[in-house]
């Protein structure tokens, strides 16, 4: 074994921690902000904030699974606030399971499952919210752009 294979299953098992620990913080972090109601869940919804009050977007998360790979009207959504988080710096990942991230946000008042295709954590402009799940997501972010991984992907831990 050469050293460049060692170096290249460290940095793999490296990377693969640093996924985990991202999960994990994603989920504190949203139901933190699920306590706080700093969550907006849904495209539209999103779209609206981002438009009326984008100061106060602190992360964007995007979520799909198989059954959406191919929707075509949801990948262009995608695209266009991906645009906008980066034109605005603000953070964005992607989770592949969309039914663990709707269990974590939860339910709307009717009962039905919430569109959680996209989810944006907002913090009020006068009063920012800190937490520091919300800081290690922001230097995962941040070392995931410093390998040119613009929209990294986030594995939620399993239940």
């Amino acid at each position: 074994m050469t050293l460049e294979e060692i170096r290249g299953q460290e940095n793999t098992m490296e990377s693969a921690d640093r996924v985990q620990s991202a999960g994990a913080a994603l989920e504190e972090l949203l139901v933190a902000a699920k306590k706080q109601d700093y969550l907006t869940v849904g495209v539209y919804e999103s779209a609206k904030i981002m438009n009326v009050d984008p100061d106060s977007v602190a992360f964007c998360v995007l979520a799909t699974d198989e059954e959406y790979e191919c929707d075509i009207a949801l990948q262009i959504h995608f695209t266009l606030i991906q645009a906008f988080c980066f034109d605005n710096d603000i953070n964005v990942v992607r989770v592949n399971d969309i039914e663990r991230l709707a269990d974590l946000v939860s339910t709307d008042e009717t009962g039905e499952p919430k569109d959680a295709h996209c989810i944006l954590v907002t913090s009020p402009s006068a009063n920012p919210w800190k937490d520091p799940a919300l800081d290690k997501l922001s230097l995962f972010c941040e070392e995931s752009r410093s390998v040119y991984d613009w929209v990294p992907t986030i594995t939620l831990p399993e239940r």
